[in-house]
């Protein structure tokens, strides 16, 4: 009987301890983007160097959109914890549903995605459809 107490013990001390480390390591959260130093961040990290002036930031935190003095449009979503950007090229399709704003790139494996704009999704739609 002392034997399984301490058994018991020892599992939910083990469950407890791996329980901390995915905290610690931040796995299984729900990442969000909630401001625009946050967007700016993921854009340099992205795409070394890109400097945004621009940024279109999704109401959700799914994702955004960072123009540069360039020109260039980054099209940025979080995939996990993680992001993932690409740089929009002529021809991109941009189709807006009020306030949302469907990008669909060239690249297969990055698809499309829907943003939640706000006002600001007929000015990135343009924007867009200028490149």
């Amino acid at each position: 009987m002392a034997g399984q107490v301490v058994q018991i013990a020892g599992s939910l001390a083990a469950i407890l301890l791996l329980f901390l480390l995915a905290g610690w390591l931040k796995l299984g959260r729900d990442a969000r983007l909630t401001d625009e130093r946050q967007v700016r961040e993921l854009a340099d990290e992205t795409w070394s160097g890109f400097d945004a002036v621009a940024i279109g930031l999704d109401r959700e935190g799914r994702g955004a959109l960072a123009a540069d003095r360039e020109g260039r449009i980054l099209l940025l979503r979080l995939h996990g914890a993680h992001g993932a950007g690409r740089l929009l090229e002529r021809g991109t399709s941009a189709e807006r549903d009020g306030e949302t704003l469907r990008i669909s790139t060239s690249d297969k494996r990055f698809g499309s995605v829907t943003l939640d704009l706000g006002g600001e999704a007929a000015a990135w739609e343009a924007r867009i459809g200028a490149l």
